[in-house]
């Protein structure tokens, strides 16, 4: 009897604060409707590309042509892989050759990236800026591959697992480390690479020895991550950023990148391996020159909050982070039997940053296979998007794979379309629909839901049930001014529900299943199924 009293009296303060919550939004959306502030339109990312992608020097044409229809389930913006040229005709970009070269000049065994040529790709910006998507460039300045010559210099071994600790004595090794561009030569920029512009590399030819070699006359950078004692390095031939001609030659490419080319942004790639210091510096140029709007966003594969927290202070929250505890934490409840959905957003980086984060479900670097693979089971895409998606805090980004299938069918890594081909939907559904205060109902561990009341010039709303378990139902607010109204699953449950007098409505979903309800007669509700 006791403990049934302690539940009940549990029962009564969560109604308690429920209707403390529901009452907070209704008076937000009241403050708001009478301000006249005009709403922002919501923004999506798009990464543009995945790793299985085929090797054909044609995806700069690919996304041409899919632009106009992304446009259409409303991305506003989209991530392209690294364009400048690599280790070979089919490398993904990150064993970057040479900044400079975009597709341009015959090195490394094509004129072409793997993407394609420079001029397709400037007009798939030309198109881009048509049809008002801005376009973030992927940029990779921690290491070079590929040098064209060796050079000798003198290097240590270190630990890989501490490379704090030296474990040779200093001795000449050589280096893969030279680098001249020959098919370039000196257009856009005369700097040339040698080994006093690295402080690391991984192999010298002198015993064909691989290994992590420091530099002798070098240090790690200190403002670095320090998984593995420093992790500064990271492969090929690593770039010292105290060196003044590396700093220049770098901050001069990515001014020259900005007039080239018609960009919104930059992702900078692993940034826990170059100094955070120089990153500060390197944008802040750019925020001078040629990016004074541009949006920058970086990789810092991290599993602590509180050390992203540290890395967006010490950049001057100037950036944005990838959630990457997030990609875990949707992972995770996928292969769990009943997880507990109140948890799924527990840890994350967008309960902390919600304006300086970018929410994934996966990315290129999380498929099977990849480093940092994330094993996510199917049934828990639609959940996880609409987490991304529909919730008010975050910037999302939905991925190539997931919109379009990864890989060929051949190929041992295919995955089809996620969301049973629903993705574009809930696209769109964020463009039209996920507006004003959220009221969230995480009371149940297998059944969580939220709804979104609109605004006063976005006053549709909508309300998002979904289940790890059995069937799915929550009784939820989305206003009186909806009483009497009819709303629909947009997911294709052919439900319906009304709202009742008091403003709320009975919401249901399918066991371990997901559904997404607006108006049936909202503007825009016959967008909802026109095909990708």
């Amino acid at each position: 009897m006791q403990r049934l009293n302690f539940q009940r009296i549990l029962e009564l303060v969560w109604f308690d604060q429920q209707h403390r919550a529901e009452q907070d939004a209704l008076t937000a959306q009241s403050q708001h409707t009478k301000g006249r502030e005009e709403t922002p339109e919501n923004q999506t990312m798009f990464q543009a590309f995945e790793w299985y992608v085929p090797a054909d020097q044609r995806h700069w044409q690919r996304l041409s042509s899919a632009l106009p229809p992304l446009k259409e389930i409303g991305i506003d913006n989209i991530w392209i892989p690294p364009g400048c040229k690599a280790t070979s005709p089919a490398d993904n970009g990150y064993g970057i050759y040479d900044l400079y070269d975009l597709g341009e000049f015959h090195q490394k065994g094509s004129r072409t990236t793997k993407w394609g040529s420079r001029e397709e790709l400037q007009q798939l910006l030309a198109k881009a800026e048509q049809l008002g998507l801005g376009v973030y460039w992927d940029t990779i300045l921690n290491h070079k591959a590929s040098a064209d010559h060796v050079e000798r210099c003198i290097a240590v071994k270190v630990d890989p697992d501490d490379r704090t600790k030296d474990i040779s004595q200093p001795d000449e090794i050589a280096a893969w480390i030279g680098f001249d561009f020959p098919g370039r030569g000196e257009r856009y920029s005369s700097q040339k690479y040698h080994w006093y512009h690295f402080n690391g590399t991984d192999y010298n030819s002198l015993d064909n020895t691989s290994a992590i070699y420091r530099i002798a006359s070098k240090k790690w950078s200190k403002f670095v991550d320090t998984e593995n004692g420093n992790y500064d390095y990271l492969m090929f031939a690593n770039l010292d950023h105290t060196h003044p001609e590396v700093k220049e030659d770098i901050k001069h490419w990515g001014e020259w990148l900005g007039k080239e080319l018609k960009l919104k942004g930059l992702r900078l790639d692993a940034v826990k391996h170059y100094s955070d210091q120089f990153q500060l510096e390197f944008i802040e140029h750019l925020q001078r020159t040629v990016g004074t709007d541009w949006f920058f966003v970086a990789e810092y594969w991290l599993f602590s909050v509180e050390g992203m927290r540290d890395y967006l202070t010490r950049m001057k929250h100037k950036v944005s982070l990838f959630d990457s505890i997030l990609v875990y934490n949707f992972a995770r409840v996928s292969t769990t039997r009943n997880a507990d959905l109140r948890k799924v957003l527990e840890g994350s980086l967008v309960q902390h940053e919600p304006k300086h984060v970018v929410t994934l479900v996966t990315n290129h670097d999380t498929q099977p296979t990849q480093p940092l693979s994330a094993p996510f089971l199917p049934w828990f895409k639609p959940h996880a998007y609409c987490l991304i998606l529909l919730r008010a805090a975050g910037y999302p980004c939905v991925f190539y794979g997931d919109l379009y299938g990864t890989a060929t069918p051949s190929h041992p890594q295919y995955e089809r379309p996620a969301c049973s081909g629903d993705l574009p939907i809930l696209c769109l559904v964020r463009k039209l629909y996920a507006y004003g205060p959220q009221i969230d109902y995480f009371d149940a561990p297998t059944c969580v839901g939220w709804t979104r009341l609109g605004s006063w010039d976005r006053k549709e709303g909508l309300a998002v049930v979904m289940s790890s378990g059995g069937t799915g139902r929550k009784k939820m607010l989305v206003g009186r001014a909806r009483a009497g109204e009819i709303w629909m699953d947009v997911l294709g449950s052919r439900r319906e529900v009304v709202i009742d007098a008091s403003g709320y409505g009975d919401f249901m979903c399918r066991p371990r299943d997901v559904a997404v309800w607006v108006w049936k007669d909202a503007p825009g509700r016959e967008r909802l199924r026109v095909p990708l």
